[in-house]
């Protein structure tokens, strides 16, 4: 739903076109902030990416080479494979890439595209409070259920999905409160 970069300046001379996000100090603070998170969590992903890699190659050396198997290597596998799809999903939020059917949308003025763009991702801030607080929820419950082949709670995986939805309220959160150029000024 964001509109596309060649549209996303604004036109000074008539006026029309998102406007610029907020130049205040407490705006700047909290991009800063999110700007910090998403540094660690796109580490945190390859992290996750290369230990994912390596149980998998470990597994395959272990089952096809020594005709043995790691028992946790497809229970690992999958937990950091989860833990990555879910670290990256707060990326995807920000730049606005995750698939949306924007048809009606770039029918309508460009005023109104910025007014929807920026309800629909309040909206969809306030959808991911409800994620972190279902997930949460399922974490407690959940706790004292161990994994099959970790002496580790299941509720790990639920514990990635509160922090995805924390991470994605806050890039939502400025979204809304910056309108579609929020990230634009970081662009070359």
């Amino acid at each position: 739903m964001t509109p596309s970069s060649s549209e996303n300046r604004h036109d000074e001379k008539r006026g029309w076109g998102p406007m610029p996000p907020p130049v205040s100090k407490r705006f700047s603070y909290f991009k800063k902030l999110i700007e910090q998170l998403d540094i660690a969590t796109y580490w945190a992903v390859v992290v996750v990416m290369a230990l994912m890699t390596v149980f998998i190659s470990l597994q395959v050396f272990w089952r096809y080479v020594l005709g043995s198997s790691i028992d946790s290597a497809n229970e690992l596998s999958r937990l950091f494979f989860v833990w990555a799809i879910f670290l990256a999903i707060p990326h995807g939020v920000k730049h606005g890439v995750h698939v949306g059917i924007d048809l009606f949308v770039m029918m309508m003025p460009e005023r109104r595209r910025e007014q929807l763009f920026r309800l629909t991702a309040g909206l969809s801030a306030l959808l991911m409070l409800m994620v972190m607080v279902g997930s949460y929820t399922a974490t407690v419950d959940g706790w004292n259920q161990l994994m099959p082949t970790l002496p580790v709670t299941s509720s790990v995986y639920f514990i990635a999905v509160m922090v995805c939805g924390a991470h994605a309220f806050l890039h939502l959160t400025l979204l809304a409160w910056g309108g579609s150029a929020t990230w634009e000024v970081n662009r070359p």
